[in-house]
């Protein structure tokens, strides 16, 4: 048994604090396995860009490639997203998607339904363009950024946005603030 102490009591805090955050995330993750749970629409291919129109917006400078359950319908919801602001996006199925997250070193507290890579890094959920465009301009050095669970109203998500929406970026296991969209 470990001595009781100042660095004993602190540990204990910190678990204390982080219980409710680890309690919010499995909420939210299991709220959205029933919309993933649903049959995803059929898609004639795998790979995805912009559809052709004298209206589309210009085509982005770099291409997203998302990993996917085949059974998740809120995924085609954010690929149509990136889609309609002329992203290309290529959609990989994953038999185990825990597994994929896993090898790429995302913490568990910030899983979601999907993950992507673009250009090398770690896209993490219904992440907005916006954070996407910020990442690849500024090129931190960082394994990628998540937007933890599925909240509703953020792209490809239904419902109202209830709250800003908060980006976090990892590196290492070690979580910290990306941006407020």
């Amino acid at each position: 048994m470990e001595p009781a102490g100042p660095n004993h009591d602190m540990r204990t805090q910190q678990l204390t604090r982080r219980a409710p955050l680890r309690m919010s995330v499995l909420a939210g993750l299991a709220a959205g396995a029933a919309a993933c749970a649903a049959p995803a629409p059929a898609q004639p291919g795998v790979t995805f860009g912009p559809a052709p129109s004298s209206t589309a917006a210009p085509a982005a400078a770099f291409t997203v490639e998302i990993h996917r359950s085949p059974t998740c319908a809120c995924c085609h919801e954010w690929v149509a997203y990136l889609r309609a602001e002329g992203t290309t996006v290529t959609e990989v199925e994953e038999a185990d998607v825990s597994a994929y997250k896993r090898s790429l070193g995302i913490p568990q507290e910030l899983w979601s339904c999907h993950t992507s890579v673009v250009d090398g890094y770690v896209v993490e959920g219904h992440v907005p363009l916006e954070a996407i465009e910020r990442l690849l301009a500024e090129r931190p050095d960082i394994d990628g950024i998540a937007l933890a669970g599925m909240p509703p109203g953020s792209p490809g998500m239904p419902g109202p946005k209830e709250a800003p929406l908060e980006v976090q970026s990892f590196r290492n296991g070690v979580i910290t603030p990306f941006g407020t969209y």
